[in-house]
């Protein structure tokens, strides 16, 4: 309860105000908020209609990927559709099969949109609405696959009645490939639909969608308009210079120390992107973060010969390792083994300054077999990585 109370203060109440959580509740639709740049992407509100729809609990649903409502049967090729959408920063309509909690599998309309922050172009979040497809999806050669299997009959009293010897095996051929169609049509009814049939939605749901997208987005553009935080369902503003895409912001989540990506292009270097294990070792919440100046973690004892040091190494576009005393939000200090590298995209040019923090002391310094240095130097390594997998074309990114 405590994390799911964290993640919707941090990315809902502090964007929207504490008034769009009761306002979003009263929507009958189903539908889920998701922030991409909150690591693994999770759903940070669940709508009443949506937990109704799927079985679950809001704690259950609440700081989970929406992975969690495929299954066996869930197309991967709608899965890829939806992921490139989200690494493009753009709406999509698809149609998709997901399982409810208690295993049950059914088809719904899945309409999914943007949500930008007017004054810098920022993805805020992704609205997830969910509208059930009133109607089975259709198998051809018969009615659940029943004019296969008969087909299949007729095959094998073929095969093994009046049929010379010449003819037998390649006809066996045949029939065994019916005989495993027939197979995947009957589990396929064990399940209740075949992974590569497809359900239609139609004109009127996808119309139902596209109204819920809009009522959704309405709300929110509301409630952010009095925080004077303004979003808006399109890109309104080019001048995101520095800011993440959301596939980059998701492929930062996945790594798991403490670490903040600076962008040098920007006036006064602020911090762009700060891992979990950042806030959790400093104690500050997201908004506090992003947009600043790493001094902000200095304090009165702090050796200046330290900051000098990290300085001249950002002005030579070099590495370095310091032991400096930084302060948590709390004000108590601690002694950080900080090392600060360069990240450079696919066309060479330096796009970030990565600072992987370590605390002194701390009990879970050697994890794996690795010295201090060598994790620091590997998430070095997957920053690097998902920086310039990004930046070669591969959807949005620094350039």
């Amino acid at each position: 309860m405590e994390s799911e109370l964290g993640l919707i203060e941090q990315s809902l109440i502090s964007r929207y105000s504490l008034c769009v959580l009761e306002t979003l509740s009263e929507l009958p639709d189903s539908f889920t908020i998701t922030d991409p740049s909150i690591s693994g992407h999770p759903i940070v509100f669940a709508s009443k209609g949506f937990l109704k729809m799927s079985g679950y609990s809001k704690n259950e649903v609440v700081g989970r990927n929406g992975r969690v409502f495929q299954g066996p049967g869930t197309c991967r090729r709608s899965v890829m559709e939806v992921r490139e959408a989200i690494r493009e920063e753009r709406a999509v309509q698809v149609s998709l099969l997901n399982y409810r909690k208690d295993g049950t599998p059914f088809w719904m309309l899945f309409h999914m949109c943007p949500v930008f922050g007017k004054e810098d172009g920022r993805v805020i979040h992704f609205v997830g609405v969910q509208v059930p497809i009133s109607r089975r999806p259709r198998r051809s050669g018969g009615r659940n696959g029943v004019g296969l299997r008969e087909e299949g009959s007729r095959m094998s009293d073929i095969v093994y009645g009046s049929c010379r010897k010449e003819v037998f095996f390649d006809s066996l051929v045949d029939l065994r490939r019916v005989l495993s169609l027939e197979s995947a049509l009957d589990d396929a009814d064990n399940r209740g639909f075949d992974i590569e049939e497809s359900c239609e939605a139609s004109d009127v749901e996808k119309t139902r969608a596209a109204t819920a997208i809009n009522n959704i987005l309405s709300v929110l553009t509301h409630y952010s308009e009095s925080m004077g935080r303004l979003v808006c369902g399109k890109r309104c503003s080019s001048s995101g210079v520095g800011l993440l895409s959301s596939a980059l912001n998701i492929s930062l989540g996945r790594i798991k120390q403490s670490f903040v990506l600076t962008d040098p292009n920007l006036p006064d270097m602020p911090i762009v992107y700060a891992s979990d294990a950042f806030f959790k070792l400093t104690g500050y919440a997201r908004h506090e973060v992003l947009g600043r100046n790493c001094r902000f973690l200095s304090g009165a004892e702090t050796d200046s010969s330290m900051i000098y040091r990290i300085k001249e190494s950002v002005q030579n576009k070099t590495a370095c390792t310091v032991r400096i005393l930084n302060y948590r939000k709390d004000k108590s200090s601690f002694w950080n083994l900080l090392h600060i590298s360069p990240i450079r995209n696919a066309s060479g040019k330096i796009a970030y300054f990565v600072g992987v923090q370590m605390e002194e002391g701390c009990k879970n310094q050697v994890r794996h077999g690795l010295s201090p240095e060598m994790r620091q130097l590997s998430a070095v390594g997957a920053v690097r990585i998902a920086v310039r997998s990004l930046s070669m074309g591969a959807g949005p990114s620094k350039s």
